[in-house]
């Protein structure tokens, strides 16, 4: 079968190609621009915990040496400490927090084109711009003009090609949303402060004699000393000058130690102007947008590029599973529900920013006199910044066409279906203790037995007791392709739970005890399968 074409090399659109390598599909990823991004350490990106554990397992590196675990996060407003959250140490029980990685994203780009180039299964085009596509009942053929144009067949195409997107615009996909919705100067620079590790938002800062009462700075530590700097800018500004941005660098830092400017090294500086958009279709017969294509977002120190890096690890399955599968019935209903999945999780998103902006960007009003109020605003983009609530926690899908109808053995725990699971120790396949997240986006799905005390043993002297057989002939049986897990325990969960996991880490259902009829109709369910299958039926070789 015909290859997957990606257009666009930047962080989605290889993430995008990694995850349907990581499944045993290839790709061709079609790249405007000469193959290697220009270092601009003014342009971070701040990934959760998820994606960042998504892009270090495709990369196969760790970015720790790159990029910034922050230690805590400050929350300042004028000369009050309005609050101090401590993040735990990477994989920390507990319930401690876990801590965003902040790095430039030339530094996530060019991990992701070492591991592309050496991925055998995925070849990159540079210079190639696309002006044309063409779809048939079999596949498409796409066109790139440049020194290497030609002609491109596929299987299917995703169009990762950013705001402007081509793809959209050969579609005649509307993009309507709302234009700067915020603006902020920026200054990477090399500086000691007296928060080492910590990300701070200062808002109403005292030492502002010019401006809008509700100005904000955002400082955010990176690797090597260097911080990352946001001011928010009025609505309707003038131009950011370099002296007027020099000044505000000066101010702030004396304004943050103790009256005097420290010494400082200025790296890079610009405006990033926020927009919020959403691309009224994400699929199109073959075709599918994905990241900035589909979707702006990012005021109130929400992230976009972790939605963009969410929607190519929810599309990568999906277009794994329907590859594999060539003309078997069922895959237009796997691939549908990427758009209805995606498409909600972001609408979500840019409703509870638009909510909020009023609040917080309102500039004064009754409601600035409302006792608590200052703190529920920096609660408020707390969430933003760091991931949490309706600004900013990884999506759900419960009401996925995917979900399998509610059993009479289906359990609650730690985790409602839709959502990502918790990342547990489980024990693979030959004995080995891993994490259940490394475990992701290899193909199969994911079968959990919550069983304590298997610890101590080795797997040998368990398969063959207990439930385990029993277990093990229902996995082998399901319509997809599933590895069996064990794990000591699950946040919830009781002992013999057995939680069925999608690819892209949510949870399908939780079932007390082995039920294989319930276990196969909520796999079926969860793949796509029409109700007349019967038998298992192999996809998706993953590796």
């Amino acid at each position: 079968m015909d290859p997957v074409i990606v257009v666009g090399a930047g962080p989605v659109g290889l993430t995008l190609s990694l995850a349907l390598a990581r499944h045993g599909v290839p790709s061709v990823i079609l790249d405007e621009g000469p193959g290697k991004d220009e270092p601009r350490p003014a342009r971070t990106v701040v990934l959760r915990e998820d994606t960042a554990a998504l892009v270090e397992r495709l990369a196969g590196t760790s970015f720790e040496a790159d990029g910034a675990r922050w230690t805590g996060w400050r929350s300042m407003r004028r000369k009050q400490v309005m609050g101090v959250l401590t993040f735990g140490e990477r994989g920390a029980r507990g319930g401690s927090l876990p801590a965003p990685l902040h790095l430039a994203q030339h530094e996530l780009t060019d991990a992701l084109r070492r591991a592309v180039a050496a991925e055998r299964l995925i070849k990159v085009a540079v210079d190639s711009r696309l002006d044309s596509l063409e779809e048939e009942k079999s596949g498409l053929t796409a066109h790139t003009r440049g020194p290497k144009g030609t002609w491109w067949r596929g299987s299917y195409l995703v169009g990762c090609d950013g705001p402007r997107s081509t793809v959209r615009k050969l579609l005649d996909i509307r993009f309507p949303g709302r234009t700067a919705v915020e603006r902020h100067a920026v200054a990477a620079l090399r500086a000691e402060l007296p928060w080492p590790g910590e990300a701070l938002l200062h808002r109403s800062p005292p030492w502002r004699t010019s401006g809008r009462s509700g100005s904000e700075v955002v400082g955010r530590p990176l690797a090597d000393g260097v911080w990352r700097l946001d001011w928010l800018l009025p609505p309707r500004s003038d131009l950011v000058t370099p002296d007027a941005l020099v000044s505000r660098i000066r101010e702030t830092l004396a304004g943050w130690c103790g009256g005097s400017t420290p010494p400082y090294e200025l790296l890079d500086t610009g405006v990033h102007t926020v927009h919020h958009r959403l691309a009224r279709r994400w699929r199109v017969g073959r075709v599918f947008l994905a990241g900035d294509a589909a979707h702006l977002l990012g005021a109130l120190g929400t992230q976009g590029l972790d939605e963009g890096l969410r929607d190519a690890d929810n599309l990568a399955w999906k277009l794994a599973t329907a590859w594999h599968d060539g003309a078997r019935s069922g895959s237009d209903a796997l691939l549908d529900s990427y758009q209805t999945e995606r498409r909600a999780v972001v609408a979500g998103r840019l409703r509870a920013a638009d909510q909020a902006l009023p609040i917080l960007r309102g500039g004064g009003g009754l409601r600035a006199y409302v006792p608590g109020a200052a703190r529920g605003h920096d609660a408020l983009l707390t969430d933003g910044h760091l991931g949490h609530g309706p600004l900013g926690a990884p999506g759900a899908y419960p009401d996925s066409p995917l979900a399998p109808p509610r059993s009479e053995s289906q359990v609650e725990v730690g985790t409602a279906p839709g959502a990502p699971i918790t990342d547990v120790e489980v024990t693979a396949p030959d004995g080995s203790f891993v994490r259940l997240r490394d475990r992701l986006g290899r193909g199969p799905l994911l079968v959990v037995l919550v069983a304590p005390g298997t610890g101590v043993w080795e797997r040998k002297h368990w398969m063959s007791a207990g439930l385990m057989p029993r277990l093990a002939a229902a996995v082998t049986a399901l319509p997809h392709e599933a590895e069996l897990l064990v794990a000591e325990r699950y946040p919830g969960a009781a002992a013999h739970t057995v939680l069925l996991i999608r690819p892209d880490g949510h949870l399908v259902t939780a079932l007390s005890g082995v039920r294989p009829a319930e276990l196969y109709e909520a796999a079926r369910t969860a793949v796509g399968r029409p109700a007349e299958e019967h038998g298992p039926v192999k996809s998706g070789a993953g590796r």
